[in-house]
């Protein structure tokens, strides 16, 4: 199964944190499932460390190879048909890397690894 991560899924992944649901640590840690990382995701946490928001275990860069290369996910290009959907998505979320990844998974047809509720609103399927 293909499933794409939300950015705070992806950083406790990562970082081990003990926010990460059982259920969503095993969907990620499965080796049969293909698990996608927006470039939304990794232009988010860049914003927040630039912004001294959020700390790293390490640089940026060594950050995100070891996270995305070192679990073996695959980063799910932006494409036209991902964008287009923001065109005339409903503000039900306001945060535009959310949103991102809302559109991404709608146009892909997967499902969000992800503990915000908000992403219900848009009919997308959320595991956690």
């Amino acid at each position: 199964m293909r499933i794409l991560l939300d950015s705070h899924t992806f950083l406790w992944f990562v970082l081990r944190k003990p926010q990460l649901s059982r259920s969503a640590d095993a969907l990620i840690s499965d080796p049969s499932n293909i698990v996608l990382v927006s470039p939304a995701t990794f232009w988010e946490i860049a914003i927040k460390v630039g912004k001294n928001k959020l700390d790293l275990t390490s640089s940026y860069d060594d950050f995100m190879r070891q996270g995305i290369e070192g679990n073996d996910f695959t980063i799910l290009p932006i494409d036209p048909k991902h964008t287009s959907l923001l065109t005339t998505m409903i503000q039900h979320h306001n945060d535009p890397f959310d949103r991102m990844i809302i559109a991404q998974a709608l146009a892909e047809q997967v499902p969000v690894v992800g503990v915000d509720s908000a992403f219900d609103a848009y009919g997308v399927t959320r595991l956690w």
